[in-house]
């Protein structure tokens, strides 16, 4: 019987070892958000959700606020019972008195471990410089700086010394900090990694890089001269890595990768998991930075990803059921 992963309500499939087209059912009610709070329009970008306090709690980038000068980029929180609908209930803005992250944040990971919420996001409007900080909360919502911060940016000839769009996942005994960063000459967006023990406070001096090489590198046709934004999550012994492929509008698709020692990768298609959508649709210009959540309530699991029809003035998020074999 060959083994097929599916998104539920949608078109793609992904055969292991091949491709096939599946027609599932379209469910009734889906996840469309957006926020208008900072700039009138919708626009909420880069969602990453975890299960916390008896709630979901969605974290996503919002654009610099309309007319005000010198602003940057933030990180809001929205909350659901539903994974449908959602209300927003804070930020974490930038500044605070972090000289490194005063040009802007964005791009947030989260992860729950015991009764703490631990948040990974980058430092925005920095160029090569952009690196990967670290806060928690006891409360999700309202966050503690790491001292140490930034917490990682990679280093080798390989790369531009620059790290975005981190992701972190507990695989074995270790912790895997995923990251993108560009070419030394900053035009190809590529993948790399580190990692950290399981006792791991996430502070700086504590990530090892993992290898001195891209694991991940823009290749097929549509994925241009970006990958970016990387979301896992572990089913069994292997890694799943949902990606974005090409920069935004281009148009960005997500695309599918494994791995059994999380560091070494292979694609499980040369066309995307989830494409763009159809002209006249909502996400015709772009369906793209996925995060793949696993809900530990039911045992299903969820593909949120951005997308938007007016190539980047507006951006809303959604979500796919993702059905494994």
């Amino acid at each position: 019987m060959k083994r097929i992963l599916v998104l539920a309500g949608a078109f793609s499939a992904i055969v292991i070892g091949a491709v096939a087209q599946v027609l599932a059912p379209v469910a009734e009610r889906h996840m469309m958000f957006a926020d208008t709070t900072r700039v009138g329009v919708p626009f909420a970008k880069d969602p990453h959700v975890v299960d916390f306090g008896g709630r979901y709690l969605m974290y996503y980038s919002e654009p610099p606020r309309a007319g005000v000068e010198g602003d940057g980029w933030a990180i809001a929180i929205a909350e659901s019972r539903d994974l449908i609908d959602w209300k927003r209930v804070g930020e974490l803005l930038p500044g605070h008195g972090a000289e490194y992250e005063k040009n802007g944040l964005c791009a947030p990971c989260a992860i729950v471990r015991g009764d703490t919420v631990h948040i990974f996001y980058q430092t925005y409007g920095n160029g090569p410089k952009d690196a990967i900080c670290h806060a928690w909360s006891t409360d999700g919502l309202h966050f503690t700086r790491n001292a140490t911060n930034p917490i990682f940016s990679p280093t080798g000839d390989w790369n531009n010394g620059r790290a975005i769009d981190a992701e972190v996942a507990l695989f074995g005994d270790e912790y895997f900090l995923y990251f993108a960063s560009r070419t030394p000459d900053g035009v190809k967006q590529i993948l790399g990694v580190a990692r950290a023990p399981r006792s791991t406070t996430f502070s700086r001096g504590e990530w090892t890089q993992a290898c001195d090489a891209s694991i991940l590198f823009p290749e097929l046709p549509w994925e241009g001269e970006c990958i970016e934004a990387p979301s896992v999550i572990v089913r069994g012994p292997w890694l799943y890595m949902f990606y974005a492929g090409a920069y935004n509008n281009w148009p960005q698709q997500i695309g599918i990768a494994r791995s059994a020692d999380g560091v070494s990768w292979q694609r499980l298609s040369d066309v995307p998991f989830l494409p763009v959508g159809q002209p006249g649709s909502w996400n015709s210009s772009e369906s793209g930075h996925p995060h793949i959540f696993n809900d530990t309530a039911n045992g299903r699991t969820y593909l949120f990803y951005q997308g938007n029809d007016t190539h980047g003035r507006t951006w809303l998020l959604s979500n796919r059921e993702v059905v494994w074999p």
